[in-house]
Parts: C-alpha cells; structure tokens; sequence
C-alpha cells in the first residue's frame, strides 16, 4: 500500500512537470498586442517625409520649367582663348544651369570672329531652348543673333555689343562687368604710385577699338588722361591669340630696353592675360622698378602676385564663375517668362597682392575680399528650391 501510494505521487510529479506553462491572465497576454497596434496607428498618422523634388514640393515652381518632356538644352558660346577666367565662367554657367535640370554645353572660339560667329549659326540650326553669348563684337553681333530671336531661341550675352544701324535686340538681356569700375580701380592704383603729383607714366596693354569690355575700360583710361593723371608711354597689344602671354611678354621685353630705370611707373594691364606675359618679361629682365597693376584675376596670377618681390601690386575684378551664373540665373528666369532687366553691371573688386594668404585661391578669395564671388542677383526663391532636382 505504501509502494502504491509512493508510486503515485512520482507519477503526479512528473505529469506535473511536463505540462505546459499556464496561459497569462488575459490583460498580459494583449500587453504586446495593444502596443503594436498604437505604435501602428503613431506611424500612420505621422506626416510622411516630404519628397523635395516631388511635383508637390514644387508647386511654386515656374509652371514653365517643371513637367517637361525634355529637359531645356542650353549653349555657352564663348569668344576668347581657353584661359582660367574662361573656364571659370563657363563652368559657373555649367554648374548654375545643371543644378535646374540644364543640359548645358559650351563652346570656345579662341577669340577667332569666324569661328566664333559659325559655333553660334550651329547652335540656332541645332535648336538650343537657349543661348549664353560671350564676348560677341558690335561689327556683326547683331546679325549674328538675329536669327535666334526670330526662332523664339532665349539669349543672355556677356561684354557682347548688339546695335546696329542704331537698333537693338530688346529681347536679349546683356551683362557686363562693371568695366567703368574696374578700370577706375587699377589705374587709381597706379596714381597713387606717384607722390609728387606728376602723372604716372604707363606702358599700357590694351587693343581695340571693338572689343567691349576693353572699350568700356579705354574710356576711364582717356579720363585719366586728359586729367593729368597718367601719361601714355607705349601701348602694346596681342597679335597671336593661341599664346597672348608669350606674345605679350616678347613684345613687352624688347621695348624695356628703350626704358632705363627710373623712366617707367607702371604697367597698366587691361586684360589679365597680356599681364602675365608683361610679368615675365619684367621678371626675366630684372626690372623692379615697375610695377604691374591689371585687370581680372584667375589662381596663375595670384601665384605671380605671392612671388618673393613680385612687381604685380593689385588686380581689379568680378568673379568669373560669378558671371557665368548670374547669366545662367537670367536665362532661367526668361524660360520662366519672368521679367528681365534690359542690361546688368556686376561689381567689381580690388584684389591686392598683400591680401593674398599662401593658400589663397579662386575657391576661397572670398575670405580676403569682402564680398568677392557673392551675390543674390537673379536668384529667385524658386531656383535654390530646385537646385538639386532634375526637372521633368
């Protein structure tokens, strides 16, 4: 009987063990149930994560420019050599007008009329939606774009005269920089060189007429002239435009012989590229008793400028990517059916050689030169709205 009875409560025991665990009482068990369900019910009534580049984020977009079916095609025509300031301008231009949805190309013309006016007859035949025209000539800009206008093709220009027979483009919006500033800014530089009041003597770099930036810059220089200020020298220009710095400095090198020390203030260069050429011939023929004072500015001048003894004292400028952009800002706007001013100036800066850190460049020359490649003309809301969306 005592077997039996300890039998069995081994047998209970054991029965015990294995069986399952008890089930919780009904509020546990819908513990996990209830929090997801509120954790699903947070997530939907959470706002989603809105698409910037969604047709919704851009309502306020210019209905013109979103929905297409093909994005707006864009030329950059350019007629001068491919130096630092070009590229500078063309890619200013390339990376405002991609960052709407542009396909942008760019041409160069190396500062050939003929070669240039055919790039431009190319872009019209090929029906670029729009153009951006550099450094076109008064002598045949107007017929040049013409055609462009007539075929609906929007067009920006830079340092480009249109007139002819006294009439105009007034489709064409035209930019420039503000070569009256510029030009003021360098040779009052040169003035001050002078201390006794007698006006500077310069070998100036300059040709023309019918370049416009060089003729609008001539035209303070004759100022300074007929105040006293300056005296001309000689004038020296480029006749090979595949090498303006090595043509430069040989025809700068062979006139300083005819110019002892003591003869010759400065050299007032009006284009950057004849400066260079006149810095190396300055350099090479040891004389640092003139001082080189230009116009524009790209990294290979600001090395120059930082040489130990460097004669290239300043440089007055505008931004060349800067340009390239607030042209492209004005293309964008006239696609946009926006309203346009007929010409714009942008202002320019003085950049002296003492300001220049070691590490000074085109990319931060802002953190020397207050104000240097900033400027908010033409950039509409709309525009950094769509910057980094591809518009379709």
């Amino acid at each position: 009987m005592n077997k039996l009875f300890s039998f069995m409560l081994i047998a209970m025991f054991l029965l015990a063990a294995c069986a399952p665990a008890a089930a919780p009482s009904a509020p546990e068990a819908a513990a996990p149930e209830a929090a997801a369900t509120e954790a699903a019910t947070e997530a939907a009534a959470a706002p989603a994560a809105a698409d910037p580049c969604s047709a919704e984020s851009l309502a306020s977009a210019p209905a013109a420019l979103v929905g297409l079916a093909e994005p707006i095609t864009v030329a950059v025509v350019r007629n001068l050599p491919s130096d630092d300031h070009t590229k500078q301008f063309l890619d200013g231009a390339r990376t405002m007008g991609e960052s709407l949805g542009f396909v942008v190309d760019t041409f160069i013309a190396d500062n050939d009329d003929a070669k240039f006016q055919e790039l431009v007859a190319q872009a019209i035949e090929k029906g670029y939606d729009g153009l951006i025209i550099s450094h076109g000539k008064k002598d045949y800009s107007y017929d040049m774009l013409k055609p462009a206008v007539d075929k609906g093709i929007n067009v920006v220009t830079f340092d480009t005269v249109i007139e002819k027979d006294g009439q105009t483009l007034p489709e064409i919006t035209t930019t420039f920089q503000d070569d009256f500033k510029l030009a003021e800014l360098s040779l009052s530089e040169i003035v001050a060189l002078k201390t006794d009041g007698s006006p500077a003597r310069i070998i100036k770099l300059w040709w023309g007429p019918g370049v416009p930036p060089l003729d609008r810059r001539e035209t303070v220089y004759q100022k300074f002239l007929e105040e006293g200020k300056i005296e001309t020298l000689e004038t020296v220009g480029p006749s090979n435009f595949q090498d303006v710095q090595g043509d430069i400095a040989a025809k700068v090198g062979a006139l300083l012989a005819k110019y002892p020390e003591g003869t010759v203030d400065a050299i007032w260069g009006s284009w950057d590229e004849m400066a260079k050429g006149a810095y190396t011939a300055l350099k090479d023929s040891g004389r640092t008793d003139i001082k080189l004072i230009s116009i524009d500015v790209s990294n290979q001048d600001m090395n120059l400028m930082r040489e130990e003894g460097s004669v290239w004292l300043s440089t007055a400028a505008v931004d060349p990517a800067l340009i390239g952009m607030v042209d492209m800002r004005l293309l964008a706007k006239s696609f946009a059916g926006e309203e346009l001013p007929a010409n714009y100036d942008l202002e320019a800066k003085l950049v002296k050689g003492s300001q220049l850190k070691p590490d000074t460049n085109m990319l931060n020359l802002k953190d020397v030169i207050e104000g240097w490649g900033k400027s908010d003309a033409f950039l509409e809301p709309w525009m950094e709205q769509m910057a980094g969306c591809y518009v379709k």
